[in-house]
């Protein structure tokens, strides 16, 4: 979870459609919307070259933002991303409002911890990361940046599923849930690309 408070300036927009947005972004801007909540969606833009800087940051991903706009404050999460088929270029993007205590689904990275000192890479077996993300519930406010996946221990053979994952309290990892203990990390023989020794030729 995050102490970071992230705030964004945005500016209500009048017009819709591609021609609008089309010369919304020549003038450095991006379209956007702000939806959910019980509450009308309201048709916004940020400046593209502050949006640039402020998504340089991952944790913006899965951390409440408040949203300046016209006086007043939005709390929001980033719902969906736009981008430019080859450019990098944000195109358009989703705010989803959000309140004190709500409980949310997101998409939050998973950060292998003492991968340097892991017993199984370290006698040379080879990393396989089956999950880079995991979808979770948890409440607003007490959101987690990532979940951590201690792999110091992991022999060769072996590998972590999400039922083996410390997590925050107050945090549901959503694949459980649902009865679907996915494994997240193993570390597999060099030999033969699994957790087994190749059998001896003959």
């Amino acid at each position: 979870m995050t102490d970071t408070e992230f705030t964004l300036a945005v500016e209500p927009r009048d017009h819709h459609g591609r021609r609008p947005s089309r010369r919304m972004r020549r003038e450095g801007r991006v379209p956007a919307v702000l939806y959910g909540d019980g509450k009308p969606a309201e048709s916004i833009s940020v400046e593209a070259r502050v949006l640039r800087r402020f998504l340089g940051d991952d944790r913006v991903y899965s951390s409440v933002i408040t949203l300046e706009i016209d006086g007043r404050r939005e709390s929001a999460l980033i719902r969906d991303l736009q981008m430019h088929p080859y450019k990098d270029e944000v195109l358009h993007m989703d705010f989803l409002r959000v309140h004190k205590g709500e409980m949310v689904t997101l998409h939050v990275p998973v950060h292998l911890l003492n991968e340097s000192i892991s017993s199984g890479l370290k006698a040379g077996g080879i990393l396989h990361r089956a999950l880079v993300e995991v979808e979770v519930q948890a409440p607003v406010g007490k959101l987690p940046e990532a979940i951590e996946v201690d792999i110091g221990n992991l022999q060769i053979g072996e590998s972590r599923h999400l039922s083996q994952v410390s997590i925050p309290s107050g945090t549901v990892l959503v694949a459980l849930q649902h009865g679907d203990d996915k494994e997240v990390v193993s570390i597999h023989s060099a030999r033969t690309g699994d957790g087994e020794e190749a059998p001896a030729a003959g």
